[in-house]
């Protein structure tokens, strides 16, 4: 319970160096790169970083594809807080750990959270490297950054998720995918799962049953301690592979880095030119 009790000073500590190491004042979004993605940061004016490990109370991935850096530049003239890689359960993090990097975003003044990942593709429909924008998810992992003793100086016991993912971020998102793309983002649910082992065939099946058109294993911990933290969130999904039983093949970490590595560069020119038209209105 120490560890929840700490969690607003933990915070604040971690963002005061942020600020010390990098330029944040003005910012007002973050970015969450997932697995293999930290590429996209090169599309960054001016940026600075700091890894992970030099910032106290910071929780350090440890799995390939996270660098744990976190970048500060900009695109468009507006100033983004860009996180490359994230911390999962499944390498022993608590829930409240996942949201961590988000409430330090949240601490300097951003407004707006993107939050990005890899993942299966259940709907058959989606092709690899597709960027597909969340409308809503399924949290089958069991666990919530909001467990435990609520802190009101990081947002209220209980939260509304009915409209996780921004509405107004996502026809943003869509509009601009259009105009870079030649067509807009589809959407879909997105499923996290608790790994570090993939789905079984059987599990693909049930989640499709309940609607998933995506599955991973991250993401529903920070939009949940997003939306307690007053963040707007818009979510992006790239489709790395289909999940497993749709095609037979299977599924290896190296191919979804391999994913991320063809279309980082695409990621990064749709999030810069959607930071660069922020803020919009979250409704």
């Amino acid at each position: 319970m120490k560890l929840a009790a700490n969690l607003h000073e933990r915070v604040l500590a971690s963002a005061e160096a942020v600020s010390q190491y990098l330029d944040t004042d003005g910012i007002e979004t973050a970015v969450v790169l997932g697995s293999g993605l930290a590429s996209a940061t090169d599309r960054l004016l001016e940026a600075r970083s700091i890894p992970y490990a030099a910032l106290p109370c910071f929780p350090e991935p440890t799995v390939a594809g996270h660098p744990g850096r976190l970048v500060c530049g900009q695109w468009g003239g507006n100033k983004v807080l860009v996180f490359c890689g994230r911390v999962h359960t499944y390498e022993g993090y608590p829930a409240s750990e996942i949201g961590f990097p988000v409430r330090v975003a949240a601490a300097l003044g951003a407004q707006t959270l993107v939050v990005t990942n890899l993942a299966g593709g259940i709907n058959p429909s989606y092709g690899i490297g597709e960027i597909v924008a969340i409308r809503d998810h399924l949290n089958l992992t069991g666990s919530s950054p909001l467990v435990g003793p609520n802190d009101e100086r990081l947002g209220p016991r209980f939260i509304d998720m009915s409209e996780a993912y921004a509405p107004a971020l996502r026809s943003l998102a869509a509009d601009v995918a259009k105009e870079l793309f030649g067509t807009p983002l589809r959407e879909g649910i997105y499923v996290s799962m608790p790994g570090p082992s993939y789905e079984t065939p059987a599990e693909v099946n049930m989640l499709r049953i309940l609607g998933a058109d995506l599955v991973g294993m991250s993401t529903v911990h920070e939009v949940i301690a997003a939306r307690h933290s007053g963040l707007a969130v818009l979510g992006l999904s790239m489709v790395a592979n289909p999940a497993a039983g749709i095609e037979g093949a299977p599924l290896r970490h190296e191919d979804v880095t391999a994913a991320a590595a063809a279309g980082a560069a695409r990621m990064g020119e749709l999030l810069e030119a959607v930071v660069t038209r922020l803020p919009v209105s979250a409704s």
